[in-house]
């Protein structure tokens, strides 16, 4: 180091050698008529040679020594700050020998004005700081605006500087006043210094010794804070540089930014960036303060001094972080570095960390957690919340819970660790009565994610690394002599910054093994969840760590042990004490739940691998760890339910409820690949093929078909699944669903997923043990804690709607109970009172309905219990009334009760559950097919013009009749019969009467088009049932009997007699005179008639006696039956046996239409309108698009032509299609016959890497009873998909999905795949699926470009998007992107973050699309559900041809032809 730089003083005055007072009145005679001549800039300068100069500025250094106590010093330093103007401004004023060489005495000026700057007991004297500001000013405008100083004189300002800085901060103490000048004097230094670097490059001897200078003054704050200024403007200009105009853009003040000249070459700035960075050294040895502020002259005064030093190791650390976050192409705010200190004391600090994305965890801001709620969706715990409610749950097969929380810092945490006793319930308030309506944005929408064009996380390292590691791992240096608390912020900060470069791994990037395993050693020592365990670096790790399982880190699976426990720690601790004082608790929750999601396959997907960690020679965490990763599954799952019953905020509970029915549907997969293996070894091994338990949901079929779901059959030789995954129709085990063909298979799940055998470990599977628990966990807090949470209660009814598809053999009880506690819940929101309703509230109990309505549909069997069908009835009574009967109410018809439903919007859900209820109450599906009146015909032996023999009726208002009279003759379509077996649908493989039957019996065709849709029957008048008939019986024509013989047998005199003969004999008694004579009763009327029936009576006595009399017998005929009739009029028969040929039923009562009325087929437009009828659907019809990008695309045309060729993507991207539907022709109806609609993926796919389910002729579909899902798969050879409908091809004709109800049982789709296309291309709102190999690439997704043909109002806000990422380790990670605006944003079960096993995958991307469209339907006013569309169309299709003719007519209509 320079000497003189170090010893501080640059130059001594030769008055120094006379006594102080002869240097004080010197100075004093020279400096005023200098002053004196400055006032005046016209007079010429008192100094007109060199000598004179020289001489002069010798008094002037000496008397910028004096005392402060008059104006000498003042004087002093006005001469000198206006004689170094002459580098900017020269003027007459100035002496010759100045303005002829500026330089030089500018060198001599610096040197002296040192002086200044010494040691002095006025250093605390407001006079003193104004002089020292002077002279800071005059030398930063010196440097701003000289054009030409030489390269020594910048040399000497540099030294002047460095000199200065090293007498107010070498020191370890400094006052208040020199603390702010500190501030001012290292900010001149570093804007000096970058101008030196643009104008005049620093040697290399300046560098190493300013660096060894501020290593020595690092102990000030100053310092610290000065330098991550400088190095966050350097770095917002390198970013520029190095990454192009593209990359985002650090963002740091105005001011901050005006200190990088902006004429600095380009090529300096990387030179000066690299060597400002290690200006300060390590700043990790600010944790040593031997080091850290040791100068050869003060080592004793850096120890006592070492109290401030954690908060400035803090503070360097987060200027180091600033600097990686904006590596890492995260945009960071830089604010003004006057935040609130850590406090000095030994005890914890109060952490400010950054606000961070928390599924990303990367910073974007600087401001504390405590000081403001964030903007991705962070809300404050509920005031009106009650405490969590214990759940009386099925036990867990782990060690049994805890009581109190004192165990939280033990190492073997208890699995469920919920404290009851020492939590405090939060305060309720009047606000638990008032409905809650979140409008937080989800979490799942980051702002500001890491670019893609970051830098790889080795470059990374290299800079930061070393650094980063050592303030990681402080505790391990053994020289740190103060609490280790107190370097904890600091510490916390390093491991934080160490989690955001490791978690922003690229996907094809190799991280050296020397950095991981550092890494690891980080974490295995920050997560300890032991007494010794360090609060703010356990937090620190996990609000960081929110992606750290998901990118593809070799090795990090190992940690999966010590992540569940710290996770744990933090979950099932209620208050969370040790952490408040430095983060709110809401985001810690936050950030472990979204490591929790992250979690969750882990143990199903690695299985039997054992997870071994070593620390410090012993495993981590004792015996903990010491495992397979299956063996913790039931502690994962303790914890989720143990945080479902402990967490208060909005947010978090939606992940959790996300997670939740994530884990139960990969573990009831999963379990059921491992029976299905099970059963395969034992019967390749020759042993018996199990028997079915009964259950009322099968999963060990043996020969059932495969449906869409991918899930198997139920056991029974015949049972099979349909596309819904409802288990099969026969067998003996009792199983419900839809009949179909064996050896079916529709779109199944990926192969090579399947579990070991062996999986359950128990008798109970647990898969049905967690479903039962978290039914009854959800049922539970919607009445209670959730109840006045909106976005909650969504979310509870949307995991409920998926657990009533997962597939588990769990008793019927369970079903009806979770049946019961929704019909409650809707109870509860309609009994509200008026002032509490509101849209959010209505939109609720739509949701809780359309839950019944799956719970219904899934579980058909519930409704054979009477009070579980009076509950649901009563449910539809309340939404449609707005009232229920009670049982000791007087029953009241629906014609005669007061309709006042809670809304418009809940009397049409209670009316689609009604719908609901009548479709599967009853042992057959009532869902609707495609046969229609040209169908019929076209099946039988009717020409075209018979088309004219139906007749339409309308029941009811709301139901359209189309009759065909003419019954169908042997080998003739009989879609389905009436008789005392009851009713059966048409299907288009029943193709005529049973054999043996005659053809010629009453028989009518039925087509009825109501709210539900549209289905045909085939009723036949029987006299018995069909299975009581043989093959020879006849069912009209009696048996003939051969004519009996008249005279034959013995005749016998039979006497009738009205009484017994002994009737006389009997006495009669008092009771017998009760009975009064007739005679005595009788009225003059009646008695004529008693004697009219007595002339009768003698009368036919005569009659009877005349044979006797004759002596002649009378021959009497045997009574034979009529012959039969070959002619029915069978619609009148049909009306005339429902009850409708009243004179009742034909009136019209007011303006109330009839119960029955005719329609007038004749009129035009009468088919038209059927046909847009038919159009309507039943059910919700939505669309996604899936695309799939390869790495490094940015076009829409090289990612719409990736799927044109199975070589262009993986098999596990094709399984993937596999298992969300399965193949539908689009294909148009042919005259005679239908086009074949449903293939075999395979057959369909082809060498197509999936484009050939671009709409051009095949889609993929997924029916179900409720909804009908068309997925697309864009290619660039088919570009109509993007199209509105005006553009695209109209439809020429109706399509007809017969085949798929034969090939697959499905439940057909009302519409064509097309029309579900172009309501798809019309809709504001689009969904797209992207599967990506790059994460990185979705920053990229060119989703404009994709959409750039639809039509202009489609905003990019109506926009959602699920991205895919496959992992290496078979799983995948899933980010969703959707409108953050929107109070329902958050939809489950894949929100971002979400980590899925290959099992579940399809399942729930279509439960995904599926409450992304119903959500989207219950924030839309336009939006009608199905049912109310169609019956608006019924309603106008009644008042355009409702027939005018008279009650006489309409009778005789009936007996006539049509």
């Amino acid at each position: 180091m320079d000497q003189s730089v170090c010893i501080g003083r640059g130059h001594v005055s030769v008055l120094s050698c006379f006594p102080p007072s002869v240097g004080r009145d010197v100075t004093v005679a020279v400096v005023k008529p200098l002053r004196a001549g400055m006032r005046n800039p016209d007079t010429r300068s008192l100094l007109h040679t060199d000598s004179q100069v020289k001489w002069t500025m010798e008094v002037l250094c000496y008397g910028l020594t004096l005392p402060l106590d008059g104006d000498t010093v003042q004087l002093c330093v006005d001469v000198y700050t206006d004689w170094l103007t002459a580098l900017v401004s020269p003027r007459d004023s100035f002496p010759p020998p100045i303005s002829r060489e500026p330089n030089l005495y500018t060198q001599k000026i610096l040197r002296h004005l040192g002086g200044l700057f010494l040691s002095r007991s006025e250093q605390a004297s407001p006079v003193y700081l104004s002089l020292c500001q002077q002279v800071l000013i005059a030398v930063q405008s010196l440097a701003r605006e000289s054009a030409v100083m030489s390269g020594d004189t910048w040399e000497t300002l540099l030294h002047f500087l460095l000199r200065i800085n090293n007498n107010m901060l070498a020191p370890p103490t400094t006052t208040d006043v020199s603390e702010q000048l500190s501030h001012l004097s290292m900010a001149v230094l570093f804007e000096v210094w970058l101008l030196s670097c643009s104008r005049c490059f620093p040697s290399h001897s300046l560098w190493q010794t300013a660096r060894q200078m501020l290593s020595s003054w690092r102990h000030q704050l100053a310092v610290v804070e000065q330098w991550s200024r400088v190095m966050a403007a350097l770095t917002s200009r390198l970013l520029v540089l190095s990454f192009g105009p593209s990359f985002p853009h650090l963002k740091v003040p105005d001011e901050d930014a005006a200190l990088i000249p902006t004429d600095m070459d380009d090529q300096r700035v990387p030179q000066t960036w690299f060597r400002f960075l290690h200006l300060l050294s390590n700043p990790v040895d600010l944790s040593r303060p031997v080091v850290a502020g040791s100068t050869p002259s003060h080592p004793e005064e850096a120890m006592r001094g070492g109290g401030r030093l954690p908060n400035i190791f803090f503070r360097a650390m987060k200027g180091v972080g600033t600097m990686v976050d904006a590596f890492l192409g995260v945009t960071v705010v830089n604010k003004d570095p006057t935040e609130q200190q850590l406090s000095n004391t030994g005890v914890t600090p109060r952490i400010h960390f950054r606000d961070r994305l928390p599924s990303l965890g990367v910073a974007v801001a600087r401001s504390p957690f405590k000081d403001r709620l964030p903007s991705y969706g962070i809300s404050r715990p509920r005031s009106g919340s009650a405490p969590p409610i214990p759940v009386n749950i099925l036990s867990v097969h782990s060690t049994p819970p805890s009581t109190t929380s004192s165990t939280l810092h033990n190492t073997r945490l208890k699995p469920v660790n919920v404290s009851k006793a020492t939590s405090k319930p939060p305060t309720t308030s009047s606000s638990t009565h008032h409905w809650k309506s979140s409008s937080h944005p989800p979490p799942s929408s980051p702002r500001h994610p890491p670019s893609p064009l970051r830098c790889n996380v080795d470059s990374l390292l290299h800079l930061f690394g070393g650094w980063l590691f050592d303030a990681a791992l402080i505790h391990s240096a053994g020289n740190v002599t103060v609490m280790s608390e107190r370097w904890a912020a600091g510490r916390a900060e390093a491991c934080g910054m160490l989690c955001r470069i490791f978690s922003c791994k690229k996907t094809t990037e190799d991280i050296l093994s020397v950095y991981l395993s550092r890494f690891y050693l980080v974490l295995l020592r920050g997560v300890q969840v032991s007494e010794e365990a360090c609060p703010p670096v356990l937090a620190s790790i996990l609000l960081n760590s929110t992606c750290l399982f998901c990118c593809d880190l070799r090795g990090v699976n190992l940690l999966f042990p010590c992540f569940l426990f710290a996770v744990e720690s933090v979950l099932l601790d209620r208050e969370l004490l040790r952490f408040k004082s430095f983060v709110r608790p809401v985001d810690l929750r936050r950030a472990s739940i979204l490591v929790l999601l992250s979690l969750l396959p882990l143990p199903l997907q690695l299985g039997s691998v054992q997870s071994e960690v070593l620390l410090d020679g012993k495993f981590s965490g004792d015996d903990v760890t010491a495992g397979n990763f299956l063996s913790l599954k039931p502690r994962l799952r303790s914890v989720l339910i143990g945080a479902l019953q402990t967490e208060t905020d909005t947010t978090n509970t939606q992940i959790l409820l996300a997670a939740m029915l994530n884990l139960v549907q990969d573990s009831a997969l999963f379990e059921a690949a491992g029976q299905t293996q099970q059963q395969t070894e034992s019967w390749q091994d020759g042993a018996s093929r199990p028997q079915s338990t009964g259950t009322t949901r099968g999963t060990s079929g043996t020969s059932g078909t495969r449906g869409p779901s991918g899930h198997s059959g139920t056991s029974g030789p015949s049972g099979t699944r349909g596309p819904s995954g409802h288990s099969g129709t026969s067998g003996p085990s009792g199983t419900r669903g839809l009949s179909g063909p064996s050896g079916t298979r529709g779109p199944s799940g990926p192969s090579g997923t399947s579990g070991p055998s062996g999986t359950s470990g128990t008798g109970v599977q647990s898969a049905e043990i967690l479903w039962v628990q978290l039914v009854r966990l959800l049922t539970q807090r919607l009445m209670a804690q959730w109840k006045n949470d909106s976005a909650v209660c969504l979310s509870a009814l949307e995991v409920l709607a998926g657990l009533a598809k997962v597939e588990v053999s769990v008793e019927e009880s369970e079903s009806r109970r979770a049946l019961s506690s929704v019909c409650s819940y809707i109870v509860f929101l309609c009994s509200r009172p008026p002032p509490l309703h509101s849209r959010d509230l209505h939109s609720i109990i739509v949701a809780a309905f359309y839950c019944l309505n799956v719970w219904l549909t899934q579980h058909p069997a519930m409704l054979h219990h009477q009070e579980c069908l009076l509950e649901v009835l009563e449910i539809v009574e309340l939404g449609i009334s707005g009232s229920k009967s009670g049982k000791e109410q007087e029953v009241r018809c629906k014609e005669e009760k007061e309709l006042n439903p809670s809304s418009l919007r809940v009397k049409e859900a209670a009316e689609a559950t009604l719908n609901c209820v009548m479709q599967v109450s009853g042992a057959f599906p009532l869902l609707g097919d495609q046969l229609d009146e040209d169908a019929l015909i076209g099946c039988s032996t009717l020409s075209d013009t018979s088309v004219k023999k139906f007749r339409y009726f309308v029941v009811g208002s709301s139901v359209i009749l189309a009759m065909l009279e003419r019954p169908p003759g042997p080998g003739e379509p009989g879609p389905g019969e009436v008789g005392e077996a009851g009713p059966r649908e048409a299907g288009p493989r029943e193709l005529g009467p049973e054999p043996g039957e005659v053809a010629k019996c009453p028989s009518l065709t039925v087509l009825i088009r109501g709210a539900s849709g549209r289905h045909s029957w085939t009723l036949q008048l029987q006299l018995q049932p069909r299975d009581g008939r043989t093959a020879t019986q006849q069912t009209l024509i009696p048996e003939q009997r051969g004519v009996a013989q008249e005279d034959s047998g013995i005749r016998c005199g039979v006497k009738h007699q009205l009484f017994p003969d002994n009737m006389g004999r009997v006495s009669l008694v008092k009771a017998d005179l009760s009975i009064p004579l007739l005679d005595d009763i009788v009225t003059d009327k009646v008695h004529w008639q008693l004697q009219h029936l007595q002339a009768a009576l003698k009368t036919q006595r005569l009659v009877e006696a005349q044979p006797q009399v004759s002596g002649r017998s009378v021959v009497m005929t045997i009574c034979r039956p009529p012959p039969p009739i070959n002619s029915f009029q069978t619609a009148r028969l049909f009306l005339s046996h429902l009850g409708l040929l009243t004179p009742e039923t034909l009136k019209s009562p007011g303006s109330v239409p009839p119960q029955l009325l005719s329609l007038d087929s004749s009129l035009p437009g009468f088919s038209d309108d059927l046909k847009r009828l038919d159009e309507l659907p039943s059910r919700n019809c939505d669309s996604a698009s899936i695309f799939y990008m390869r790495a490094g695309q940015r076009t829409a045309a090289e990612i719409l032509r990736n799927v044109e060729s199975s070589c262009s993507v993986p098999s596990y991207f094709l399984d993937f299609l596999s298992s969300l539907g399965w193949p539908v022709e689009v294909g148009r109806r042919q005259k005679g016959g239908v086009s074949t609609n449903c293939s075999e993926f395979p057959a369909v796919l082809g060498d197509s890497g999936g484009g050939v389910f671009d709409g051009e002729r095949f889609v993929l579909m997924y029916v179900d009873a409720l909804t009908e899902i068309t997925f697309i798969v864009p290619s660039s050879s088919y570009s109509d998909w993007s199209k509105s409908p005006e553009e695209a091809e109209p439809l020429t004709s109706q399509q007809s999905n017969t085949d798929l109800l034969s090939q697959h049982s499905a439940l057909p789709p009302t519409r064509s795949p097309v029309e579900d296309m172009k309501s798809f291309r019309g809709s504001e709102s689009k969904l797209l699926i992207v599967w990506v190999e790059r994460f990185e690439d979705i920053e990229s997704f060119p989703q404009t470009e994709l959409l750039s043909e639809t039509q202009s109002h489609t905003s990019m806000s109506n926009i959602q998007l699920i991205f895919i990422h496959p992992l290496k380790t078979g799983l995948y990670r899933i980010c969703f992107r959707g409108n953050a605006t929107s109070k329902f944003s958050l939809v489950v079960p894949l929100v971002n973050g979400s980590v899925v096993s290959k099992r579940s995958l399809g399942f729930l991307v279509r439960e995904t699309v599926i409450n992304c469209c119903h959500r989207r339907r219950l924030e839309s006013d336009s939006t009608l559900p199905s049912h109310v569309r169609r019956k608006q169309m019924i309603n106008d299709i009644i008042f355009r041809y409702r027939s005018r003719h008279s009650e006489p007519a309409f009778y005789t209509a009936l007996f006539q032809d049509p």
